[in-house]
């Protein structure tokens, strides 16, 4: 069914930013004016290895109750994926709504995991007594926020799903009536900043049953376990005996916290979460091509390597475009895309363990979300 037979019109307005990203406005309208449906598409850079390509994500999706149930969504997420597919060659939907999104074109290709760290373990680890205040930590401002952004930047250079931070970056949770908002510890070394741990935001009033790190990065092993200690000092003062980490078990943050004896948990919904879509597989190929050469260089000659390139653009090589951003994105390696019925042909097996070699290998770390940059 057309817009016109709906009786809905279509409109889209870049018209404000948000924390730092750029929103545009999808809706639908009555002829007479009144909303329909709406939903944000929000514009960012994301990291594919070593290359940040442009991309677009959904968000805030909404129906009017009136009008619920009558296939409003669907006709606007069409509407919105065609407009996106001008401006870019991949999507994602940051929470997806299981058993939905999947009929738009997009599939589940981000993990989520985190470090469960023991406050005892820290302190038998870094020598640091737990009432003891950490050398050189201090609490940040935002001041601080071109060396998070540099830091940050730093850190995920090679990495999948990050997104390639701007300058002028802020995703901090802000101070309101009642939430303290995020709150940022920072390591100094002399006058250079080394490090950082963004804890998550909480209401006040609020029972302190937990705390959790949104975020940490730091320049080495040895400022990482500073600030490790650092939040094993909080837990101390609240009486936890553990924290939360969202950092995977592949960072540099996950290498320090393993040597410390901590667990990692990882997720990997059916359905719903941290979703992609490939809007144009050409264009987005012809992007990755730098990278995905760095990466097989040292398995198949240059000269060979144009023609298998032309064949993943093609789509002669993965035809399925949900397999293509899984496998991109390290959430599947080529084992598990045979496993799941999307066999590599024998002649591309070598090449593809190179382009897509997966989560936990050292040269494509596991994809995992930011919630600093969950738009």
């Amino acid at each position: 069914m057309s817009d016109r037979e709906a009786g809905v019109g279509y409109t889209e307005t870049p018209d404000r930013e948000v924390r730092g990203l750029r929103m545009r406005h999808c809706r639908l309208w009555t002829a007479e004016g009144a909303p329909v449906a709406e939903l944000e598409a929000l514009s960012f850079r994301l990291r594919f290895g070593a290359v940040a390509v442009s991309a677009e994500g959904v968000g805030g999706v909404e129906t009017q109750p009136e009008f619920r149930r009558q296939g409003h969504m669907g006709r606007l997420l069409r509407q919105a994926l065609t407009g996106m597919a001008t401006r870019v060659d991949v999507a994602f939907v940051s929470d997806g709504i299981e058993g939905v999104y999947e009929r738009f074109g997009f599939v589940g290709a981000v993990a989520e995991g985190h470090l469960v760290v023991p406050v005892r373990n820290v302190e038998q680890a870094t020598g640091v007594e737990p009432g003891t205040a950490v050398p050189g930590i201090r609490d940040g401002s935002p001041a601080d926020l071109p060396a998070i952004v540099h830091l940050y930047n730093t850190a995920h250079a090679q990495r999948p799903w990050t997104h390639a931070r701007p300058p002028d970056w802020n995703r901090l949770v802000p101070r309101t009536t009642w939430k303290p908002g995020s709150r940022t510890l920072v390591l100094q070394r002399g006058s250079a900043t080394v490090g950082y741990a963004v804890l998550e935001g909480r209401a006040f009033g609020d029972p302190l049953g937990t705390t959790t790190v949104d975020e940490l990065v730091a320049e080495n092993a040895t400022a990482t376990g500073r600030l490790l200690a650092a939040v094993a000092r909080l837990c101390w003062q609240r009486r936890l005996s553990a924290f939360t980490v969202r950092e995977p078990a592949d960072s540099l943050t996950g290498r320090v916290a393993r040597q410390m004896g901590c667990t990692y948990q990882q997720g990997f919904p059916p359905s719903g979460g941290m979703m992609a879509a490939v809007l144009n597989r050409s264009s987005l190929v012809r992007t990755l091509e730098p990278e995905l050469r760095r990466r097989a260089a040292s398995r198949q000659p240059d000269t060979d390597h144009g023609e298998s390139l032309d064949a993943l653009r093609r789509g002669e090589l993965i035809p399925d475009d949900k397999a293509l951003i899984r496998l991109l994105l390290g959430y599947w390696s080529v084992e598990d895309a045979s496993a799941q019925g999307t066999p590599i042909p024998d002649r591309y097996q070598d090449l593809c363990t190179a382009w897509f070699p997966g989560g936990g290998s050292p040269s494509l770390p596991t994809p995992y979300a930011h919630r600093l940059d969950r738009y």
